[in-house]
């Protein structure tokens, strides 16, 4: 098919779900599973993951599903891609109940890459030895949980300096603010962990919350070049900009971003500018601030109909003058904010079937971004990649893959109700998602 330099999009591997018959009289090779494109699954067929796809796949489940998580910047360095990984989530929990909710660091550590398939000529020494070496590899997962009353909609993680804190949108119309500090300290240490559960979650309060929304939210961001500025935006289409205080406090403005006329449902700040930010709304725009001028006069530019129906993600990217968003409408668009204005998006892409549920561009890579959708696919996209004349074939030989977008790298699938999902920033290739089905954490060969 397509591929840039470093860079594989295959047509069997590229596709992490296979068909396969588990009828032995219907027996037959195994097929690329395109969810939307192809025939659905025959009696007998069932869904096959293929391992060779992955360089590192891992899932984990913690009680209560997850709405929202997000990464937690570490000190173990950057750029590391050395096996086995060890990495830290922050997120929080949708329970039945809203006593039973919790806020919850978690340390995920010695994830190994996937195993490569045993040789035909293997003797039972060499199994045994597999199964020591499996026993090794076996992932590890610390939790430090502190209880929250109503279920969590968004996490977001900043660092204040040396000091790492979660802002945390709440169903009971709350913005808290808590210090994460002790959390961090305990999934590291067994010991202190066992002594934090049992004498001091109960006892964990936020450091700061905010009521004025009147109702619950899920949109939020940290500034990420302003320490401690955060933005909020409710179900009631308002939007309130928090500023840090000297005392390790915030200032929230009562005054409302005025021009949404429905729900706000992500916010995005500039990278590259101090007082800029974006939003989006179910009102199907994407407008443009910026904080300098009064709430009522604050939107600069708006594009009213980004999407049809519901704009529900967005992501600026790090690199370039970009923004990506994801509607209910199972479009993906790219926005080049040099001609925002124009009303139109550079690029459109059509592979979820369903309401795009997240959306977030390689902290690296410029070009590369992920998706999530309603539709229980993650794909992940490369503007970079054209279509090579001599792969060709590729096309010919699978005629369902004809039609994909020449951007497509790969669709994974397999998880329930997916929800949101972050690349780490830390760790190239790595992305984390979060779904009815717990989470997963995965690279693919293709990024």
């Amino acid at each position: 098919m397509a591929a840039r330099k470093g860079r594989r999009r295959t047509c069997e591997t590229g596709e992490p779900m296979e068909a396969e018959s588990s009828d032995a009289g219907t027996e037959g090779p195994a097929q690329v599973y395109l969810p939307g494109r192809g025939p659905p699954l025959r009696e007998g067929e069932e869904m096959v993951m293929d391992e060779e796809a992955y360089v590192l796949y891992h899932r984990a489940q913690t009680g209560a599903p997850c709405l929202s998580f997000d990464i937690v910047r570490d000190h173990l360095g950057d750029s590391r891609t050395q096996l086995p990984l060890t990495l830290y989530l922050c997120a929080g929990t949708q329970a039945e109940s809203a006593q039973s909710n919790r806020l919850m660091m978690l340390r995920m550590h010695n994830l190994h890459g996937t195993k490569s398939p045993p040789s035909e000529g293997s003797d039972e020494e060499e199994e045994e030895e597999d199964e020591d070496d499996e026993e090794e590899r076996k992932p590890q997962l610390e939790l430090a949980m502190v209880p929250h009353y109503g279920g969590i909609n968004r996490v977001r993680v900043s660092w204040l300096g040396e000091e790492p804190v979660a802002g945390i949108w709440s169903e009971k119309g709350q913005v808290e603010v808590f210090a994460l500090r002790r959390l961090l300290q305990v999934v590291d240490d067994p010991q202190a962990l066992a002594t934090f559960l049992r004498d001091e979650q109960a006892r964990v309060k936020p450091i700061f919350a905010f009521a004025g929304h009147m109702g619950e939210g899920f949109a939020l961001d940290w500034s990420p070049r302003v320490s401690g500025r955060l933005l909020t935006g409710d179900c009631q289409k308002n939007i309130h900009l928090w500023t840090p205080t000297d005392g390790g406090s915030w200032h929230v403005d009562q005054r409302p971003f005025v021009g949404h006329t429905r729900s706000v449902e992500d916010l995005q700040w500039s990278p590259t500018e101090d007082t800029v930010f974006a939003s989006c709304s179910a009102d199907a725009s994407i407008r443009i601030w910026d904080i300098r001028a009064a709430p009522s006069k604050a939107c600069m530019l708006t594009t009213a109909a980004a999407h049809d129906g519901d704009v529900n993600v967005i992501s600026w990217s790090r690199q370039e003058p970009f923004l990506l968003s994801g509607g209910d409408d199972g479009a993906l668009k790219i926005w080049d904010l040099r001609q925002f204005k124009s009303g139109s998006p550079v690029a459109t892409f059509k592979q979820h079937v369903a309401p795009v549920t997240s959306v977030e561009w390689h902290p690296q890579d410029s070009g590369v971004f992920a998706a999530s959708g309603a539709d229980n696919q993650i794909t992940q996209w490369d503007l970079a990649v054209e279509r090579d004349p001599e792969a060709g074939d590729v096309e010919t030989a699978d005629p369902g893959l004809a039609d994909l977008p020449q951007q497509l790298l790969f669709v994974h699938q397999g998880e329930t109700d997916l929800k949101e999902l972050h690349w780490h920033p830390q760790c190239p290739g790595l992305l984390v998602s979060t779904a009815l089905s717990g989470f997963t954490i995965f690279r693919t060969i293709s990024v």
